[in-house]
């Protein structure tokens, strides 16, 4: 594993966890746009779970 993997594993979990507490905080009102923005952000640092690693 090298570095950009840590990378990239330590920005999905942060990026997980400001999802859940946003989400939190909300009720869930705005779930849909959170999911939304977290998905364009990790696209920005090329975080994506639905590709597979290279």
């Amino acid at each position: 594993m090298g570095i950009f993997d840590i990378f990239k594993d330590k920005s999905k979990d942060t990026s997980d966890a400001v999802e859940e507490e946003v989400n939190e905080k909300t009720g869930g009102k705005f779930a849909d746009q959170v999911d939304a923005v977290q998905e364009k952000a990790e696209g920005a640092v090329a975080i994506d779970d639905d590709k597979p690693d290279e």
